[in-house]
């Protein structure tokens, strides 16, 4: 123990001189090369951001793997396939469109510039991110990583009786329309913004958006088949593989790292710092809180709960993560974690069938997390903005935050419900009920993800579900 504390007492005062040296030879080459400070400022700027942004982009893993592993192995390659494409399509889709509709310069409900994002754009057009001294590239990459995941979303809401071609058509028209128009409202100089609605990462913007579109799709789609009795109770489809739902939720944790941090679009150290330990706060609260409240309702600490609930942490935590302090946001993932479960519950009543989950995790606690900046916003802290409820703010910032909930869900239910009954009407949603019960993976995608085990069906039935068949109206679904 004596020789080891030597060693420390060596050890430590090196490293600190090392790290002195270091920058001061970053500074002496910085002026050397004649790079100024500010100028190291924007590179430093720049790095945090899209390494941020890779985490986040990462992300689509964690959801394809979560997808998966709580739904049917017949159905694997469809829902790793829809979480694989969704980035391409949003990529393609926001820089052609969504990102000028979401910031650039406009008026209140829209933006009318920027269309088809090139360098030369930089510094005119998009007032709204005047705010991040970092390229145009660069801001555009970190937003359409946030694009991308709401499209995801609605993967999870939809699984296992949508059609491939479906899923991907809807998610165009996402991200290129419904997604950019709501975040313009809030984040891109639009109204709500105006009057002050505060959603730092994207509860609202990202989480409730994917939500509602996602909600929208289960009540036109129905139910799957066999997930209800004739009296209407819920019967249990149990996910193929566990492990792959904790890699996936192991994946998302991670990338809530650079989601939520990632937002300041900056080498902020203080703001980065707060907003790592509130996140982490709020995913540990959620995660605990659930696997306790599955226990107490259940009788077993549902691993499929406690999954959710660091999830549902996570996202209501996304809106006040750089407005409140740690106490608050371990309260705000408790609630969450809470919620998830009677959410869960609650929806598989009202027979709206979601296969993963994710309008609990995602819509409602997108609600809620939005809901919580009114209530426990601080101006002291790192996002800055105006005082919540109970930190002697009054009712102004919570009844802002009340109305954009509503401003948005209106929004993106209405025109949601366009768009998928317009993909409905022209090429159709839900694939029929052989091809539902062999298998989308056989069916659709040609492949199954685990082809050594035993066939869902005979080769003959395979080959009849295979041909094009009549679409069938969609599975009423009954409160």
């Amino acid at each position: 123990m004596r020789a080891f504390r030597k060693r420390l007492r060596v050890l430590v005062p090196g490293f600190l001189a090392g790290v002195i040296c270091l920058s001061v030879s970053r500074t002496a080459f910085a002026e050397e090369a004649g790079v100024t400070t500010a100028e190291l400022k924007v590179i430093a700027d720049t790095v945090w951001t899209l390494v941020a942004a890779f985490l986040v982009f990462w992300m689509n893993a964690g959801f394809g793997c979560v997808e998966s592993g709580f739904t049917r192995a017949k159905n694997a390659v469809n829902i790793l396939g829809k979480n694989f494409v969704v980035f391409g399509i949003a990529s393609l889709s926001y820089w052609a469109i969504g990102f000028g509709l979401m910031f650039g310069d406009g008026n209140a409900v829209l933006g009318t510039t920027g269309f088809f994002v090139n360098p030369s754009q930089d510094g005119a057009g998009f007032s709204s991110l005047d705010w991040a001294n970092i390229p145009l590239f660069a801001k555009f990459f970190f937003q359409l990583v946030f694009a991308g995941t709401a499209a995801t979303i609605v993967s999870g809401c939809v699984a296992e009786r949508i059609h491939y071609w479906s899923y991907m058509l809807f998610s165009v028209f996402l991200v290129a329309l419904v997604y950019p128009i709501a975040g313009h409202w809030i984040w891109g100089g639009g109204w709500l913004g105006a009057l002050g609605f505060q959603d730092f990462a994207g509860s609202t913007v990202v989480h409730s958006v994917g939500g509602w579109a996602g909600l929208i799709g289960i009540l036109l789609l129905g139910p799957r088949t066999g997930k209800y009795d004739p009296s209407g109770k819920p019967l249990p489809i149990p996910g193929h593989n566990m492990a792959l739902a904790f890699l996936g939720g192991m994946i998302l944790w991670l990338g809530w790292f650079g989601f939520n941090p990632g937002s300041f679009m900056a080498a902020d150290a203080r703001g980065i710092s707060h907003v790592v330990v509130t996140t982490n706060l709020a995913c540990s609260a959620g995660l605990l809180a659930a696997t306790v409240t599955a226990w107490v309702l259940l009788g077993k600490p549902d691993f499929s709960m406690t999954v959710n609930g660091a999830l549902a942490g996570l996202v209501a935590i996304t809106a006040p993560c750089a407005f409140v302090g740690a106490l608050e946001s371990v309260i705000i993932g408790v609630v969450g974690g809470v919620l998830v479960v009677l959410g869960v519950l609650a929806f598989d009543r009202l027979r709206i069938d979601d296969p993963v989950g994710a309008l609990s995790v995602h819509l409602l606690n997108g609600i809620w997390g939005t809901i919580a900046v009114g209530l426990f916003a601080s101006a002291d802290s790192p996002g800055g903005g105006a005082d919540g409820l109970l930190h002697g703010g009054g009712l102004k910032l919570l009844l802002v935050q009340l109305l954009g909930i509503v401003a948005v869900g209106a929004f993106t239910v209405i025109v949601s419900a366009i768009g998928w009954l317009v993909i409905r009407a022209t090429v159709g949603m839900r694939v029929d009920a052989e091809t539902e019960l062999i298998g989308l993976d056989i069916v659709e995608m040609g492949m199954e993800a685990y082809p050594n085990e035993p066939p869902h069906t005979s080769h003959a039935a395979v080959r009849r579900a295979a041909q094009n068949q009549p679409q069938p109206g969609p599975t009423a679904v009954t409160g």
